[in-house]
């Protein structure tokens, strides 16, 4: 790792001190959210900003406003003015209360909700994967750019202690020059629209690979030069007729650091991901959870173990205040637009080397 991009990632963890220090000093505005569906990653979000002091919930947007809407509503203290449906989703221009919205919606629609926010004047924290396409990732951060908005991707593992350990641990030379990533985020999913290619723009890639994908490029600080890639299907059921089960991959990146990656909707087995160096090695396992996470290895300093403490939804929490601080500060997110640009850039290539185009 060069020193300049050492210096990089910490004048990050810096800043996101800052924020923090900020947020805290300033506690009597909270800012608050629009949750725009209300699925189960929805609903861990909007626990999460009611156990914030920096962050609130003050909309929905649902296809059900007179029962899951108000359910919600009654839960939150949002009144019934700001329950919104899809169709009248852009009066959410008219609401002061309203600063962001979260969009928790099937990958398909984070553009047009992204978009539509923007034209209302409302900043967007969106679910990751960005979106189904890099060229829907350019749509939205132009969008963003023209209305003067945020745009944040909710990469919450970038807003996790136990990873900002692992980046310190990286870059402080602990386990000698960094060699190689393995990672993978297996699992068995029951039936959805993760199943509805139009709706997910992919197989599991798409959901859970994101994962280790966007973490390696984040404490690499690099982007891959080149991939190769295969993806299988063993089920006979039908499930996975209009996209793959499983999905592996290797990236090479600048350095010459490899990585081996893998997910899937159809296999059993822990998320981990491991960090080897040539004189240690670092695992976090599971890596990808809500909580439970655990760092262990051996450095230069001898063995490590440090099982994180962070309770569902904390990751969460952390990432609403830390978007929260952005947008009271007037200041960049850590993860912006660009960020899960990238990430779809990636993907895409990813399927191309496996020979399964998106396109």
């Amino acid at each position: 790792m060069s020193t300049s991009l050492n210096r990089r990632r910490f004048t990050q963890l810096s800043a996101m001190a800052l924020a923090a220090t900020k947020l805290s000093a300033q506690p009597e505005k909270r800012i608050g959210y629009a949750a725009v569906g209300l699925g189960i990653i929805s609903d861990i979000f909007m626990t999460a900003c009611s156990q914030s002091q920096n962050s609130k919930v003050t909309g929905l947007v649902t296809g059900h406003p007179a029962d899951k809407g108000a359910r919600y509503a009654a839960q939150y203290n949002v009144p019934a003015k700001s329950i919104y449906t899809y169709e009248t989703f852009n009066h959410i221009r008219d609401n002061p209360d309203i600063d962001a919205v979260y969009i928790g919606l099937p990958n398909s629609m984070h553009c047009e909700y992204t978009v539509r926010a923007a034209e209302a004047g409302k900043h967007v924290l969106c679910e990751k994967p960005m979106a189904i396409s890099s060229a829907e990732c350019r749509r939205m951060i132009d969008a963003c750019r023209k209305a003067n908005v945020k745009l944040m991707i909710a990469y919450r593992i970038q807003q996790d202690p136990t990873f900002a350990r692992v980046a310190e641990l990286i870059h402080s030379g602990a386990i000698g020059q960094v060699q190689a990533f393995d990672g993978a985020f297996p699992t068995n999913m029951p039936p959805g629209w993760r199943y509805n290619r139009k709706l997910a723009g992919g197989g599991s890639m798409f959901d859970l690979g994101v994962y280790p994908l966007n973490t390696i490029r984040f404490l690499t600080g690099e982007e891959p030069a080149s991939y190769a890639a295969k993806v299988a299907t063993r089920d006979t059921s039908g499930r996975f007729a209009e996209m793959e089960q499983s999905i592996a991959w290797t990236m090479n990146f600048p350095s010459g650091i490899l990585a081996s990656c893998s997910s899937s909707y159809g296999q059993s087995g822990e998320n981990f991901l491991t960090v080897r160096g040539d004189k240690g090695f670092l695992q976090v396992h599971p890596a990808f959870n809500y909580d439970g996470i655990r760092l262990t290895g051996r450095t230069l300093q001898g063995p490590i173990d440090e099982p994180s403490n962070g309770k569902k939804p904390f990751q969460f929490t952390l990432e609403a205040d830390h978007f929260a601080g952005c947008i009271r500060n007037n200041t960049q997110p850590k993860t912006p637009g660009e960020e899960g640009l990238k990430d779809l850039l990636a993907i895409e290539a990813i399927y191309k080397a496996a020979g399964a185009p998106l396109a």
